[in-house]
């Protein structure tokens, strides 16, 4: 059974579901999610003999919401990460992340290789820093229509989603899940018109999405989005902070997975970077995993790969 508590960590209090005994494999989710997107890891990892937890990341569901935008930085991230680890009583751990919980997971190998047993990344693929701070690539290039830069835009965004976020979740994982039907489109956004205006409202939600589901998530975001988004507030920021590791090599076993509908997947660029990832992680357990008709939500989509997979990596470095 999972069970569910409160934590103090690095300054804030987190809260966290877990279950099993083990080593620690700590599940990081991204946006805009909670520990539910994990709930299909739990039972596979802990009857492989793993303890698993799963918090709601700084700024989601029932964890602490700080207010000062600079808090969401990834040295605060990482730091939740270290200092969760130590909280729990233990001294190593497995670390592994979705969305931009991926980016807190490899960051956490890069900068705390003496913590990570094994770092595993779904969607979004290990960090590379580029010669400009994101947003302001994203807005040159894409003339800040790129959805970084309509999220970076204080109280905009987060009076679209929490207006109706029963509504706004249900057209999110829609639009960017592998049952969508078209073209994967990369995520622009008329600022005029909003995030959402474009994307598809299902009349039924996919199987792997049930109304159970979006109940949950939507209740876990009754303290709205802010937090969420200031992730992406961040992202330049984040850029000057992780100077000192320009070209620094992810050392720790890893594991990369992905859907061959997933729109982070399709950015530009990133088909190449996946591709030569065997050349920049020196223990990359196999080949990037591509999972097909699967779409951005990837242990949520394809639980039993994505199952099947971890264990195999997790097994083979205990």
């Amino acid at each position: 059974m999972v069970e569910h508590r409160m934590i103090d960590v690095n300054g804030i209090r987190l809260h966290i579901a877990e279950e099993g005994e083990g080593p620690l494999v700590v599940l990081l989710h991204g946006f805009p999610e909670s520990w539910h997107s994990w709930r299909h890891q739990f039972g596979p990892l802990a009857a492989a003999g793993f303890r698993v937890v799963a918090p709601d990341q700084r700024g989601y569901g029932r964890s602490d919401h700080p207010a000062d935008v600079d808090a969401y930085s990834i040295l605060h991230l990482v730091g939740d990460v270290v200092g969760l680890v130590h909280a729990l009583g233990e001294e190593k751990a497995y670390v592994v992340g979705h969305d931009w919980g991926a980016p807190v997971a490899w960051h956490t190998a890069m900068m705390r290789p003496d913590l990570v047993l094994g770092v595993a990344g779904l969607s979004v693929p290990p960090p590379s820093r580029g010669p400009e701070p994101p947003l302001a690539a994203m807005d040159k290039a894409f003339g800040g229509r790129f959805y970084w830069n309509y999220f970076d835009r204080p109280g905009v965004a987060d009076a679209e989603f929490a207006e109706d976020t029963r509504t706004a979740l249900r057209k999110f994982f829609y639009a960017a899940s592998g049952d969508a039907p078209g073209e994967i489109m990369q995520p622009m956004v008329d600022p005029e018109r909003g995030w959402l205006a474009g994307m598809p409202d299902p009349e039924v939600l996919p199987d792997w999405f049930t109304e159970d589901d979006l109940d949950v998530l939507t209740e876990s975001f009754a303290g709205g989005f802010t937090g969420g988004l200031n992730w992406y507030r961040n992202l330049d920021r984040n850029w000057e902070l992780t100077a000192p590791w320009q070209d620094a090599v992810i050392t720790p076993p890893a594991l990369y997975m992905y859907g061959d509908r997933d729109i982070v997947a399709a950015f530009p660029g990133t088909p190449e970077f996946i591709e030569s990832l065997p050349d920049r992680l020196p223990h990359l357990h196999r080949k990037p995993v591509k999972l097909a008709g699967c779409g951005h939500w990837t242990q949520q989509e394809r639980p039993d790969e994505v199952n099947e997979a971890l264990i195999d990596f997790l097994g083979t470095r205990r």
